[in-house]
């Protein structure tokens, strides 16, 4: 699927357009169709040559710019309408001010009512002022929604436009913008948007601002999807939260993926000169901001209300009472540091002009390569993991502190094998758990979701004396496991025989039956003896114990490849390899 935004003025046929092109009217209000203006965002889809469009469409009056920057905050690409018989307008003006700032490149004109004026003019006067814009490239194509004159080429333009789109990051982390809330009997909160990277699937956990709900369905197009993968307008119906709890503005967001913060350094233009207070539209958000100047080209943001953002997000900053842009953002520092100092603002204004990476990563400790050179910085060291970085001063702390956490778990519970890797994160106050693995020196290491020491074999004094007085009752009889009551007589309950497993202290061969290190060898050897394949009845006469020892017995020596069953249900025992 691709995703196109409308753009364009008031009344120039935007809606008109898309309802020709897809057969569906965009506009959802019944006040939208009796005013013939739309106010809000509309949505609507069809398939041309094989590839699937679904179109955001934006209302043009300046009383719904904010609404309009809900919709193409995430949209890859636009279809800028501009009327013939009304040429280029005020709200056109702000509509390609938008896009320019939010660094849309993939674009296409529309002249539309060509059958009420020649769009000749209206099209060479698009083309003279989008030079020098990142649109300048856009085809301009006239059409005439009522009389389908031009749709066929347009068709074809949109076609080519959204194959030359690049390839989603299906490997991304997710961060859906919330354009629109609402409950759906029986199913609960619904929330929409464009999912520009990353895939969603029932089930999944999503962040929205410091809460964690989890996906219960979803949808796109009208229809069930067991997965939503980027580009998609998703529909995701979630569990754990109410409507108003994830408004237009929203975000769903991959846990620990992103950095919710009310306050970022960002570049803005060099010569702007940005009042105190204006309003940053990134994603669907409209946040207001409190704008601190630092020098020619940068800003600290302190936003009302906190956005998940990365360094290279872009957004702008609006003028709501002037009704204008005042500077496109590209985001810079989602943690920057605090300006306490005379000087600071300066001092911090000449840091982001030259980053520097070994610097930004020493005082940031752990981030993302992508985010450092999303700003212009070049990593001093490869990543430790994925794209991950860490100051290597840093890197050394959390070693040791590795070790701690495993040595001070031991203590607190050693009948457990060791601290989870996302209770060994939190500890550490990591972004993401890959980075405990890589953070591991021997003899720590990861099984089974924890973080072990190899060769730990400390058991508390009572789980040994346990153990010691076992192995005296299978020293005389070695397959004569003990029975559920002489465990429980011994205090070995099912985390104690764990833990003595774990230190390799008793064997297990199922639930509550357990033998002495070396039993499994000891009983291949003495099968080996037997002539011939044997029944169970003979194993079990061999090993002198019970049946209830030696059918799992032999099952575990099956599984092992030490025995081979027969078809008649009698075994042998393998040769040794190599």
């Amino acid at each position: 699927m691709h995703v196109v935004a409308t753009a364009g003025h008031v009344d120039h046929g935007k809606s008109t357009l898309v309802r020709a092109l897809t057969g569906t009217d965009p506009d959802r209000w019944a006040e939208e169709r009796r005013r013939g203006l739309t106010i809000d965002l509309g949505f609507a889809w069809t398939d041309l040559s094989g590839e699937t469009l679904a179109f955001v469409d934006v209302p043009g009056h300046e009383r719904f710019v904010p609404k309009m920057l809900a919709g193409v905050g995430p949209v890859p690409a636009a279809l800028l309408v501009v009327a013939a018989d009304g040429g280029w307008m005020p709200q056109t003006e702000e509509h390609v001010s938008v896009l320019t700032a939010l660094d849309v490149r993939h674009a296409l004109v529309a002249v539309t009512r060509s059958d009420l004026a020649d769009p000749t003019a209206a099209a060479a006067d698009v083309t003279r002022r989008l030079a020098g814009t990142p649109l300048h490239d856009a085809a301009c194509v006239a059409v005439s929604a009522r009389t389908g004159v031009g749709l066929d080429d347009l068709r074809a333009h949109l076609v080519a436009l959204v194959r030359g789109l690049p390839a989603p990051d299906l490997a991304a982390p997710v961060r859906l913008w919330v354009d629109r809330s609402f409950t759906v009997r029986g199913a609960g909160t619904v929330v929409t948007g464009t999912l520009p990277a990353g895939r969603l699937r029932p089930g999944d956990a999503v962040e929205v601002g410091a809460r964690r709900v989890t996906v219960r369905g979803l949808e796109s197009l009208g229809r069930p999807v067991d997965e939503a993968r980027a580009v998609a307008r998703v529909a995701v119906n979630l569990r754990g939260v109410e409507p108003e709890d994830v408004r237009r503005g929203a975000a769903l967001v991959t846990p620990g993926a992103w950095d919710l913060t009310d306050t970022l350094d960002a570049r803005i233009d060099a010569d702007a000169k940005p009042p105190a207070r204006l309003t940053l539209h990134l994603g669907s958000a409209a946040v207001p901001a409190r704008v601190r100047s630092l020098g020619a080209g940068s800003a600290r943001l302190t936003l009302a209300s906190p956005l998940p953002l990365r360094a290279g997000d872009r957004g702008l900053l609006r003028d709501p009472g002037r009704h204008r842009v005042v500077t496109p953002v590209v985001v810079l520092d989602t943690a920057p540091p605090a300006l306490l100092r005379r000087g600071a603002a300066t001092a911090r204004a000449r840091d982001l002009e030259h980053l520097d990476g070994a610097s930004e990563l020493r005082r940031r400790r752990v981030m993302r390569e992508s985010d450092l050179r999303a700003v212009g910085a070049t990593p001093s060291v490869p990543p430790l993991v994925g794209d991950w970085l860490v100051d290597p001063g840093h890197a050394r702390r959390l070693r040791a502190r590795v070790r701690e956490v495993v040595g001070d778990h031991a203590r607190r519970r050693p009948l457990e094998p060791g601290p989870s890797v996302e209770a060994v994160r939190q500890a550490l106050g990591l972004p993401d758990r890959a980075l405990v693995g890589a953070l591991l020196d021997p003899p720590l290491a990861l099984r089974d979701g924890r973080v072990v020491e190899l060769g730990r074999s400390t058991l508390p004094a009572e789980v040994s004396r346990a153990v010691i007085a076992l192995s005296a009752d299978l020293d005389e009889a070695p397959f004569v496991a003990p029975d559920a009551a002489r465990l429980a007589e011994l205090g070995l309950g099912p985390r104690e025989l764990a833990a003595a497993e774990r230190a390799g202290a008793l064997v297990r061969v199922t639930d509550g039956i357990v033998l002495l290190p070396g039993a499994l060898e000891r009983a291949a050897a003495t099968l080996g003896r037997l002539p011939g394949p044997f029944t169970v009845a003979e194993a079990r006469t061999a090993l002198g114990t019970t049946r209830r020892v030696v059918v799992p017995l032999l099952e575990l020596l099956d599984r092992r490849g030490v025995t081979h069953r027969t078809a008649d249900d009698r075994r042998t025992v393998r040769a040794p390899r190599g």
